[in-house]
């Protein structure tokens, strides 16, 4: 009798760890990332006092002044700054060399997730070796003719439980366009492949 109560209590202590442990993960893992945010960019400290003369805390105030200023710059550059000024300010970046690099790849990347051409939307299966062995990633470059590299594609591949990857250059016949979207095969990725096929 004891036995059994508790193999049931054990059941639902594990049922409840499975419920709750990936929504509070999810949830802190926001808050964290938002409070870090909003404590770092909070501009009221700087020149806001309370009675006790110490730094006046608003919360929200950092994020929304970043999204303000994220809305203003690209209302800025939207509107008022003609093709010849970006021309100029590339051109410009370009001659700094190690800003260069920092800049063009963090362009590159945030561009991939919410510029116009998005890059990681085609999730394919690559083919790794004559055993059967697999990948799943992202197609992100066709055209390789550029490097000498004719019938050849870059594949992104996303580390399980990371936000770092690592990319490759395959024959395009190893590669296998699969049908399910790339949200999908970017949580199958970093879950380690235990979601994202619902």
């Amino acid at each position: 009798m004891f036995k059994k109560v508790f193999q049931k209590l054990l059941y639902f202590l594990i049922k409840g760890i499975l419920v709750t442990v990936p929504v509070a993960g999810a949830v802190l893992l926001m808050l964290w990332i938002v409070a870090s945010v909003d404590s770092s960019l909070n501009i009221t400290q700087h020149f806001l006092e309370d009675e006790q003369g110490h730094p006046l805390y608003i919360p929200g105030i950092g994020i929304l002044t970043v999204l303000c200023l994220l809305i203003f710059i690209g209302f800025i550059f939207t509107t008022l700054v003609t093709a010849p000024i970006q021309s100029w300010m590339n051109r410009t970046i370009k001659r700094i060399p190690l800003f260069n690099t920092l800049y063009s790849s963090i362009k590159d990347f945030t561009e991939a997730f919410v510029g116009d051409a998005k890059k990681f939307n085609e999730p394919v299966l690559v083919k790794v070796n004559d055993m059967g062995l697999k990948k799943v990633g992202f197609l992100t470059q066709r055209d390789l003719t550029a490097l000498d590299l004719p019938g050849e594609v870059i594949v992104y591949f996303p580390y399980s439980y990371s936000f770092a990857g690592q990319i490759v250059v395959v024959e395009a016949k190893h590669v296998t366009k699969l049908n399910i979207s790339a949200t999908e095969a970017m949580k199958l990725v970093v879950s380690g492949g235990v979601s994202g096929l619902e």
